[in-house]
């Protein structure tokens, strides 16, 4: 069962011909809207346009991401149920906050000029 949700989670990893285009499309109307004469709307229509799609195209690869983080969360549980050693992973879904392997990671740039 464990890797029945390991399988729909690596492909929902994938690449989604869909995500290409839209964001393909959003680039394409943001590039084309500075070749347009500046005397009309189109510029305008075009720039906004292209800057929603992008919008919209990573909203929808947000939540296709987050919707198949669960499948992850699924498989890791199904296989701790069953098997030994059992794997842990920090993820706020699981409720594990007390885990042995949970390591917080800072980082800082500092600019010096």
């Amino acid at each position: 069962m464990a890797s029945d949700f390991l399988e729909k989670y690596q492909d929902g990893t994938k690449v989604q011909w869909h995500n290409a285009a839209l964001g393909t499309l959003g680039t394409t109307m943001i590039i084309s809207s500075f070749f347009v004469n500046s005397t009309g709307g189109n510029k305008k229509t075009l720039l906004i346009g292209g800057i929603t799609s992008i919008v919209i195209n990573f909203l929808m690869a947000r939540t296709q991401e987050s919707s198949n983080e669960k499948n992850l969360d699924r498989a890791i549980l199904e296989y701790n149920k069953r098997n030994l050693p059992q794997i842990e992973y920090n993820q706020s879904g699981l409720g594990n906050t007390q885990s042995k392997s949970y390591k917080t990671v800072y980082l800082e740039k500092k600019w010096s000029f």
